[in-house]
């Protein structure tokens, strides 16, 4: 059976895949993102729909409802940021970005989205992301540490909130080779660097987290809210001795 899936940050590395794989398996997908041509094989494919929007803009989260229709089967939320900076240079407006575009933005995209999921069928599911800095620390990552912290959190409250009718997970991924790391990842030398801190020794690739987005939205995934789930190609959690 089709099913009707909202992705926030539709045009990123991570949710152009989310998409293409649910329009792979038949669902109807929308995707909402600031630029058109940032995906432009996913916007002219059967059942793929785009919308133009920046979710730090007032009223971006009922424009896109109003697209979208009155009823909603799952919900993405892939927006998010690697501000990376010492604490001396990090100012209020870099913490506040940060928490606005990771946490509260992902708060309001669930809000208006509530009505929408509670008519769409038995088993909504909602998707957020963490990250590996919420869970393990990392100097210069206060900022993003906070505000991907602050989405855990999230996860957790509307998980409890919303069941059973609506189930609630987060992803918490490690440096993924997204556009978004392309700043961190232009060096291949300094990109060797990185993959070597994982134990599983690579960087993770747009399919990796993707996969399991579509896992969690699904009905196989029927039994599990609430948790927010590492793919961090081992880096949260295992030391290997390299």
């Amino acid at each position: 059976m089709s099913r009707k899936i909202l992705i926030y940050g539709g045009t990123g590395g991570i949710g152009s895949e989310i998409g293409r794989l649910l329009q792979g398996q038949g669902d109807e997908v929308y995707l909402v993102g600031r630029h058109t041509d940032k995906a432009p094989d996913l916007v002219s494919m059967d059942r793929v729909h785009f919308i133009s929007g920046d979710v730090t803009s007032e009223g971006v989260f009922d424009q896109v409802m109003e697209e979208v229709g009155s009823e909603l089967n799952g919900l993405v939320y892939a927006v998010g940021s690697i501000n990376l900076g010492s604490l001396r240079r990090l100012g209020a407006e870099d913490f506040a970005r940060d928490f606005q575009l990771n946490a509260m933005a992902a708060a309001l995209a669930v809000k208006a989205a509530l009505t929408p999921m509670k008519k769409g069928g038995e088993g909504g599911a909602i998707v957020l992301f963490s990250s590996v800095a919420a869970i393990q620390g990392f100097p210069m990552h206060a900022s993003v540490g906070m505000a991907k912290g602050a989405v855990a959190g999230l996860t957790l409250a509307l998980a409890a909130e919303l069941a059973p009718r609506i189930r609630v997970n987060a992803i918490a991924p490690s440096l993924t080779r997204t556009p978004l790391a392309q700043s961190l990842l232009s060096n291949e030398e300094a990109a060797e660097a990185l993959a070597a801190q994982h134990p599983l020794n690579r960087l993770g690739l747009p399919e990796d987290i993707a996969h399991l987005a579509v896992f969690l939205l699904s009905p196989e995934a029927g039994w599990m809210s609430g948790q927010i789930v590492s793919a961090d190609g081992g880096r949260s959690s295992l030391q290997t001795g390299r």
